[in-house]
């Protein structure tokens, strides 16, 4: 029997594809977020466990040293807030879990987790928060600091900002709403208690004034490939964002975070590590290539591609040739791990030109282009060797359309389930409970 796997979808709240032949008439309006709710529940109907919409707090810079590349080829902004779409993709579903990107750098801890617990008893158990601790200074900037901290200081700040929130969802005991006519007692007092949490970076009195949510807590995402990421997602995530090139990065990430786990007592089968993934599909595998490469062959792709990493990495890459290789000495104090996974291409050890990488980028190490049959047996084949758990799919190079999403949901996913590695129908309410249903 082959392995049974999860399937989410990696998005931001961004413009879809406005200036290809794949526009939506809609396109325009596409700020309302209607475009993201046809969006999810056509993942409903597919059996998907999450969407995950990303974010990021700034307009970038870094490439060329102005914001031109930025907005014109809408990288990183213009970009909306996740929360108020994870909303409203949650009252337009029923079983979908949704999941919104919130920063630890940004958010005071109190607001974070009084705004989780709500959105969680809005969406009725569904919803779940991706924990990032940002990396890039001009978001910093916009927040009144002159700079983030170092790397690995983030994530010190974000395992105690970890600690005060969880602390804080559990200053209400489960059973303090009791809702007693006789004594006219909506909450007992004694069941809901201060936390006086005095801590090297925060401090917190609570208790919180929410009542707690069906989760009790959301859903854990995160996406940690450092070791200082990994050591934090073992210890914290229910599920993980992970970009490997691959299968032997896959696995060898995968097997270290499992081992991270089970060393700080939880069990490694609570993770789910969900990996990156870029389908292309056709009716002919021919088609699909012809279908990559318009991808690839956009006159906006490598330009857009390398604003993308240089904000994420907060390196310059318009100083670099396109056509020689890049030198390898380079490092940063963003997200290191995209810029390792940019340089490495894939697992080969070639040393690409910079052109190169960014066409690398769209197969994500796991070339998955052909017909929906091909696509979904080597989904199952990668995930028997992986080990599982699923993929996140995020559509290679260029913003979404519908026919891309029609193309998973409705092309790929059916063949996914012919296989019997994917699932039919819902069988948990609450996402937690989903991600850990198989």
């Amino acid at each position: 029997m082959m392995t049974k796997f999860h399937l989410g979808w990696f998005m931001n709240f961004i413009p879809p594809e406005w200036d290809t032949d794949d526009s939506s008439p809609d396109v325009a309006a596409w700020a309302n977020g209607d475009f993201y709710v046809d969006m999810a529940r056509s993942m409903e109907r597919a059996g998907f466990d999450l969407i995950m919409i990303e974010d990021t707090v700034m307009v970038a810079d870094a490439y060329g040293g102005t914001m031109e590349g930025s907005l014109k080829h809408c990288q990183f902004a213009p970009k909306h807030d996740p929360l108020p779409l994870a909303v409203k993709l949650a009252a337009k579903t029923s079983r979908l879990g949704v999941v919104a990107t919130l920063s630890t750098s940004f958010y005071p801890p109190y607001l974070l987790a009084r705004a989780c617990s709500t959105v969680d008893s809005i969406a009725g158990g569904r919803f779940g928060w991706n924990i990032v601790s940002s990396a890039e200074d001009r978001a910093a900037q916009n927040f009144g600091m002159d700079a983030l901290p170092a790397h690995d200081e983030r994530y010190n700040v974000a395992q105690e900002y970890f600690d005060v929130v969880n602390q804080l969802w559990d200053s209400w005991e489960r059973d303090a709403v009791v809702m007693d006519r006789e004594t006219h007692t909506y909450a007992d007092f004694a069941k809901v208690h201060t936390i006086d949490f005095e801590g090297k970076y925060f401090k917190s009195r609570g208790p919180l004034n929410t009542i707690p949510s069906p989760q009790h807590r959301p859903a854990f995402l995160q996406a940690g490939a450092s070791p200082k990421g990994r050591q934090f997602a073992a210890g914290a995530a229910d599920a993980i964002v992970a970009s490997m090139n691959g299968l032997a990065a896959m696995k060898e990430y995968r097997d270290d975070v499992r081992a991270r786990a089970a060393a700080a007592g939880r069990d490694p089968d609570d993770i789910k590590l969900l990996f990156t993934a870029g389908p292309v599909i056709a009716p002919t595998k021919a088609e699909a290539e012809a279908k990559l490469e318009r991808i690839l062959g956009h006159p906006s792709y490598v330009e857009k591609q390398l604003v993308g990493i240089a904000s994420n990495t907060e390196i310059d890459f318009s100083r670099f040739d396109l056509d020689e290789p890049l030198p390898r000495e380079l490092t940063t104090n963003g997200e290191q791990s995209s810029l390792q996974r940019f340089m490495e291409g894939d697992d080969s050890g070639t040393a690409y030109t910079l052109r190169e990488l960014t066409m690398l980028r769209a197969r994500r190490g796991l070339d998955l282009v052909g017909t929906p049959q091909e696509v979904a047996r080597k989904m199952a084949d990668v995930m028997e060797e992986v080990g599982g758990d699923g993929f996140l799919i995020t559509k290679p190079g260029w913003n979404l359309s519908r026919s891309y999403i029609t193309d998973i949901c409705d092309g790929l996913i059916p063949e996914l389930q012919r296989l019997g590695v994917v699932r039919t129908q819902y069988g948990k309410s609450t996402l937690r409970e989903t991600l850990r249903e198989f």
